[in-house]
């Protein structure tokens, strides 16, 4: 079973990944997975007592609490570390003067000694935690972060008597703590927009008589009011002539869309014309907002490797860090006379020096930022690790019928005995596929025993009658001499008892983003397009003229598609897009997979990757281009971060760093990497 908790002051990188080794070492718990940035913890679980351990050891480590998923997102302030960092600076400015001048050394060290313990009591307080969790819990672990490396640089410059150092080094490192905490509170402040698109009432009208309720109470079929104004609190179907719909928030474009009678309207969206009456078509729970709240809340779980490293990476990092620290101060004097004051600078700079916050912050960050970008545009990102995987994509598979078309069948014409629309209408009529569609309005007798014929049609019986209804193929194989009609057109076969009665042609017209959609997959770098279908060739090829398509794979049974796509991936990692149930062997094999939100099945969505939550094609190149830019963050921020920290690491074994300098490397390289993050919030062109 699964489980997502929401907690609260989980403010340290290096602690989600201590509680997260914990949780997954207990029994009953698999697929941990603790999100520093979104403050949520995913797991998996066997069973009640299981779940009940979890909560025990969330709730007590360290000043974690659990939130009820109801509770507002709490905006944090921060007051007490501003106050402190501005006593500690207020103390430390005059002590710098003295220490400059040259007098006063007593007061200046008292100065500094105050500077250090305003910005660094926090510090201390945490460290004491840590040791006391050693001896109560056995927990050597917890000792090491980096609390423990700030407080033992700074001890150790005093010491020393390199009292300005050892004041700077606390002040400089609080400073970049809440420089920091500000960074990513500004990323967790996108859930919190993203929860907006959610309102908060609805009008439901009954008998005439309005009322105001919890979208959440909302169920299918219920007419509700929408005022100028109004977020649609579920996903409706308008029952007024017109409306005027905002779609900024849910495809990241601010536009007017005009809806006319019947048509869908997705819920946060926003009323910007008249009041409407609307016909609620599925619960707040199943709305296309629901599933986007969903996937960015839970995509934090399933990580992708960079940020699996970078977890594994800390763990082991710290110690070793400490280990060498040690051995610096130490090995060196034992050749030099025993010189052990000249190597206690660079032992302490190389324990600043090595606070690897920069990595474990940054990455987790750039993703996550990476997976609310690409919601603001429609596209819901199951987890981190689809997104590396979407940024290598070189090869793209479609589906035609309802991903490439608009999947709106409507009746063209009818060809020979006028009987062949009402007996294709009353096969259609018991079928669930998307073509039954077109012959929803026509009037047609029940029919008995009906039965589908995977990738040809349908038979059974009207008026004790046998009928077959379906494709050449289908009445080809049954033995059905029949003229083959002459068009581009999808045509819908009709035979009863073996003979003969006539075709229905069947419409269905191109998405009207698909060109668009297409040519901007091959600007984002894809070099291959294919277009997977059970059509003909002929009408595939007429229908997809305009479209900027290499290849297309007509005449496919349900099964020829996996086999197809496994052919496909000899050009590069594939991405498969697709609509229908018949899709999801397709997305099983292929190394990407993007669902329709709106118009897919629910099998579809559950086996893709990515789900297109306005059915809108246009959002795929953003897509695209938003994991390329996602990785390249990712990898900019590794690179600097490890660079930097090395080439400081080699000054300061030369001698020629100092502490201060030390510690503003290392809050530098932390709060410019986690501001390259930042960048992925931008918008995508």
């Amino acid at each position: 079973m699964h489980k997502t908790i929401r907690i609260r002051n989980l403010d340290c990188a290096a602690c989600a990944a201590e509680l997260q080794e914990e949780l997954a070492a207990a029994d009953g718990l698999s697929e941990v997975s603790v999100d520093f940035v979104t403050q949520r913890i995913a797991l998996e679980y066997e069973g009640e007592e299981a779940l009940k351990g979890a909560i025990h050891t969330i709730s007590h480590f360290e000043k974690v609490e659990i939130v009820d998923g109801s509770a507002p997102v709490r905006r944090e302030m921060y007051l007490k570390e501003l106050i402190s960092i501005a006593v500690s600076a207020l103390l430390f400015i005059p002590a710098l003067v003295l220490h400059i001048l040259g007098q006063y050394e007593w007061v200046a060290f008292g100065l500094f000694l105050g500077a250090f313990a305003a910005a660094g009591w926090t510090v201390v307080v945490n460290v004491v935690q840590n040791i006391c969790r050693v001896f109560t819990e056995r927990r050597f672990s917890a000792l090491l972060d980096e609390n423990l490396l700030m407080l033992v640089a700074a001890v150790g410059a005093f010491c020393i008597r390199q009292d300005m150092e050892g004041a700077v080094v606390m002040l400089l490192y609080q400073i970049g703590e809440y420089l920091q905490a500000l960074a990513v509170g500004s990323s967790r402040g996108a859930i919190t927009r993203l929860m907006q698109l959610k309102p908060d009432t609805a009008i439901r009208i009954r008998d005439g008589v309005q009322e105001e309720i919890d979208p959440e109470d909302l169920a299918a079929g219920d007419v509700i009011l929408l005022r100028k104004g109004d977020k649609l609190p579920a996903d409706c179907r308008l029952l007024s002539e017109a409306a005027e719909l905002d779609t900024k928030s849910m495809t990241g474009e601010s536009y007017l869309r005009t809806v006319r009678t019947g048509e869908e309207m997705l819920a946060g969206c926003v009323n910007e014309g008249a009041a409407v009456h609307a016909e609620v078509v599925r619960p707040a729970s199943e709305s296309a907002v629901a599933k986007i709240l969903e996937l960015v809340e839970n995509s934090a779980a399933k990580k992708a490797k960079p940020e699996q490293f970078i977890t594994k990476f800390a763990r082991y990092y710290t110690p070793a860090v400490v280990l060498v620290a040690v051995l610096i101060a130490i090995v060196p004097p034992l050749f030099q006379n025993y010189d052990f004051a000249t190597w206690i600078v660079p032992a302490l700079n190389f324990l600043v020096i090595s606070c690897p916050c920069a990595l474990i912050i940054s990455v987790p960050l750039t993703y996550f930022s990476g997976v609310g970008t690409l919601a603001r545009y429609g596209v819901l990102t199951k987890g981190a690790v689809h997104l590396d995987a979407l940024a290598s994509v070189s090869c793209a598979a479609f589906d035609k019928t309802g991903t490439l078309t608009q999947g709106k069948f409507t009746v063209g014409q009818v060809v020979g005995d006028g009987r062949a629309l009402q007996l294709a209408a009353a096969l259609e009529g018991a079928s669930s596929h998307p073509l039954a569609q077109a012959f929803a309005s026509v009037e047609a007798p029940a029919p008995e025993e009906v039965r589908e014929i995977t990738g040809r049609g349908l038979e059974g019986k009207v008026g004790g009658k046998q009928v077959l209804v379906g494709s050449e193929r289908l009445l080809a194989e049954r033995g059905v001499s029949f003229p083959r009609l002459q068009t581009d057109a999808l045509c819908v076969y009709v035979a009863e008892e073996g003979v003969y009665v006539g075709c229905v042609t069947i419409e269905d017209a191109l998405r009207p983003e698909a060109q668009a959609a297409l040519t901007g997959l091959r600007r984002a770098g894809i070099g291959h397009i294919a277009v997977l279908t059970g059509d003909t060739e002929a009408r595939a090829e007429a229908a997809l003229s305009s479209l900027p398509v290499d290849e297309i794979c007509a005449e496919l049974l349900p099964q020829d598609k996996p086999v197809c796509a496994e052919r496909l991936k000899a050009n590069g990692t594939l991405l498969y897009v697709g609509d229908g149930v018949n899709d999801t062997p397709v997305m099983a094999v292929s190394d990407v997979s993007v669902a329709m939100g709106g118009l897919g099945s629910d099998a579809a969505i559950e086996a893709s990757d990515f789900v297109l939550a306005t059915d809108s094609l246009s959002a795929l190149p953003k897509a695209v281009k938003g994991a390329r830019k996602t990785r390249k963050i990712v990898i900019e921020n590794i690179v600097f971060s490890i660079a930097v920290k090395l080439a400081l690491m080699a000054l300061s074994l030369c001698g020629l760093l100092p502490l201060s300098v030390a510690v503003l490397g290392d809050t530098g390289v932390m709060l410019l990497a986690v501001l390259n993050s930042m960048r992925m919030r931008a918008k995508i062109k």
